[in-house]
């Protein structure tokens, strides 16, 4: 498990042996997952567990922002 970003008191992390597709998992008061690339080529929400709209909103539009920069984590360390 890997720290790649802290933004707004959420946390946006890879794990090392997970699986495609490219996603992050976004800690807070609760949790989500985040696949970096959706249907719509945008990242798009798999899930919230815990986190209140707000900052699930905010988790997904860090990940918009970033999401180059998340990707290029993913691919660092998974091949």
């Amino acid at each position: 498990m890997v720290t790649v970003h802290r933004e707004a008191g959420l946390r946006f992390v890879i794990f090392t042996d997970d699986h495609e597709p490219a996603h992050v998992h976004v800690y807070g008061d609760g949790s989500a997952k985040i696949d970096l690339v959706g249907e719509n080529g945008a990242p798009e929400l798999v899930h919230a567990d815990g986190l209140k709209g707000g900052d699930v909103r905010k988790a997904m539009r860090i990940a918009a922002e970033r999401s180059g920069y998340l990707l290029e984590r993913w691919r660092e360390l998974h091949g």
